[in-house]
């Protein structure tokens, strides 16, 4: 029998951390009296002399490094809701904004996974509408509702500037290293016209030659961004002209200003759902594709892909032959429609129209209104990989590949359709799936509103304890907790590089920001009216200022983007962080 290995430390090495542990925070050690001792140093006797003697006896003085104190040495703290653990270290407050921040993550992935629930089941409507983008935007608002409601005056004061950090920070991040990498993951070669060419990126990281497209209404909503900083300009009046006098009725109008916009925008979701709509035509359009490469499998022309997984380039030819009925070498809109009438959608309410022009439009990169057997064979390669990607497979890929990937984009179209306010008959379960969303929703909320206060305090001592300033630490750090589930999902979505998706993943990025700009700005504006805060902001208004006017203004007035335009947002982050130190610590704005 081999030897077993002994796999426990030798106990004297285990000693030997223990005491250079231990160790670590002294600076020194000397005998010395007690009258030579700090009011910070600890005094320990050595044992020998005790009594009345005691004043003159040697003491063993221990004395700390401040870095160790500052680090490791706990004092007293508030605890929140006099249970929760609180720290005056900075170790300690590190790792309860660590912990506080990865429960506020929780709860908005739990907040935006019940939204989506929610959306199949109800459709667009008042729930797209209203709801949702209210849902979306609540962590924060959360964050920055008790920034500026605990304590004192001036402890809300002190604290306020956390809430401006994560609502600055928030806005900065979606519009910058977010906007960025949905132009770098996402981008796809630019034809001729300047236009993104669907799922084809031959051109590497070409600036000039590689980007993304959107479509005119994702230009649309950018200009609403762009609107959405109104209430701050509005809030920065007093500033301007310097009449301070007026700054307390100028927040009451910035907040009047906010509330409304928000309404609009609310308002204007429920009666122009388009963001949701195009889920629902992404998912149709989804299931168009896997029906033609189900029906090209039946035709017994052999199967789509080998025991590899690659495509058979044999069989699409083959199937392009038997498409192309005057065998011209060319196949038209006509024969394409000819094709999706005799599959017979009759799952879906399909537009046979608007589903040949999707295919021409994805098939027929020469735009030459016909679409040729390289490219046939290039668009259905194009197809295969994105059946690889929506269904996981194991083994050689067979019929029942091409089966599930069907079954499985029938499901997404189903739990999209827009049925109003109703619920969809045709979805499974949808009593238990809207109770799941509700109770999803309802954790997400609790989470968000018990924790916000602890984080926030954390985030409060952990700048005090390192002397870094609480609006650096809160625009860098809570960003990250609140947002980070919907940027991944941004990015993900941004990867499946076409036009739809990238149109309403750059639809959504300034969705989020108008919420910001509007709902967490109203929150923010009623309490400094409410509690008579001083409003003392300007530097971090114009960063916000500044980066929603570039980039508003870059993206209202174009639909394509090349690769180098990530460069401008990607800048635009550290920029805001270095105007905000200069004008603040520097020219002492604030």
């Amino acid at each position: 029998m081999a030897k077993r290995l002994d796999v426990f430390p030798h106990p004297l090495l285990l000693l030997s951390l223990l005491l250079l542990l231990a160790g670590r925070g002294a600076h020194g050690r000397l005998i010395s009296t007690s009258a030579a001792a700090d009011e910070e140093d600890q005094l320990i006797s050595d044992g020998v002399a005790l009594g009345s003697a005691a004043r003159s006896d040697p003491f063993l003085l221990l004395r700390r490094s401040a870095g160790y104190s500052r680090l490791f040495s706990a004092e007293e703290c508030e605890q929140t809701y006099g249970f929760l653990p609180c720290t005056t270290t900075v170790v300690g407050n590190l790792f309860l904004a660590l912990a506080y921040g990865f429960l506020m993550f929780k709860a908005a992935t739990y907040l935006s996974t019940g939204s989506e629930m929610l959306l199949e089941i109800l459709g667009p409507g008042i729930v797209g509408g209203l709801f949702l983008p209210i849902l979306g935007a609540l962590p924060d608002a959360m964050l920055i509702l008790v920034s500026g409601l605990s304590g004192s005056k001036e402890t809300a004061q002190n604290q306020v500037l956390i809430g401006m950090g994560l609502l600055a920070g928030s806005t900065v991040m979606l519009l910058t290293l977010l906007w960025g990498s949905c132009v770098v993951v996402g981008k796809c070669d630019l034809s001729e016209n300047s236009t993104s060419i669907d799922s084809q990126d031959t051109k590497s990281f070409s600036l000039f030659g590689s980007g993304v497209s959107t479509d005119l209404q994702t230009s649309y909503a950018a200009r609403i961004m762009a609107i959405s900083i109104v209430p701050f300009i509005i809030v920065q009046l007093p500033k301007i002209f310097k009449f301070p006098s007026g700054q307390r009725l100028a927040v009451l109008f910035a907040l009047v200003a906010s509330v409304a916009l928000v309404l609009s925008y609310c308002l204007y979701q429920i009666f122009q759902p388009w963001i949701q709509r195009r889920r629902l035509a992404y998912a149709k359009h989804k299931h168009v594709i896997s029906g033609i490469l189900r029906h090209a499998q039946m035709q017994s022309l052999g199967r789509l892909l080998d025991d590899n997984g690659n495509a058979n380039e044999g069989v699409i030819r083959k199937l392009f032959h038997r498409l192309d009925l005057n065998s011209d070498g060319k196949i038209s809109s006509h024969e394409l429609r000819a094709l999706i009438i005799g599959i017979q959608f009759e799952e879906i309410d399909l537009d046979r129209d608007d589903a040949v022009n999707k295919v021409m439009l994805e098939f027929d990169t020469s735009r030459n209104a016909c679409i040729e057997e390289d490219e046939f064979v290039g668009g259905i390669k194009q197809w295969l990989n994105e059946a690889k990607r929506t269904v996981v497979t194991s083994g050689a890929y067979s019929k029942k590949f091409l089966h599930d990937f069907h079954m499985k984009t029938k499901e997404e179209h189903n739990m999209l359709i827009d049925k109003s306010d109703e619920v969809v008959e045709n979805i499974n379960n949808p009593t238990w799936i809207c109770f799941k969303a509700v109770l999803l929703l309802l954790l997400g909320t609790v989470i968000a509103a018990v924790f916000a206060d602890p984080l926030v305090d954390a985030v409060d001592n952990f700048s005090l304890a390192t002397n870094i300033p609480s609006f650096f630490i809160s625009f860098i750090a809570m960003p990250l907790a609140t947002n980070s589930s919907e940027a991944v999902s941004a990015i993900i979505f941004a990867s499946r590089k076409k036009q739809r998706t990238s149109s309403l993943t750059f639809s959504e990025i300034y969705g989020g920001v108008t919420m910001n700009n509007t709902l967490c700005l109203a929150v923010f504006l009623a309490l400094v009216y409410l509690r008579h805060l001083t409003w003392d902001f300007s530097a971090e208004v114009l960063i916000i200022l500044v980066v929603c006017i570039v980039m508003g203004l870059f993206t209202s007035f174009r639909t394509t983007f090349p690769l180098w335009t990530c460069s401008i947002a990607y800048l635009l982050y550290p920029l805001s962080l270095v105007l905000v130190y200069v004008l603040d610590f520097v020219f002492g704005w604030s």
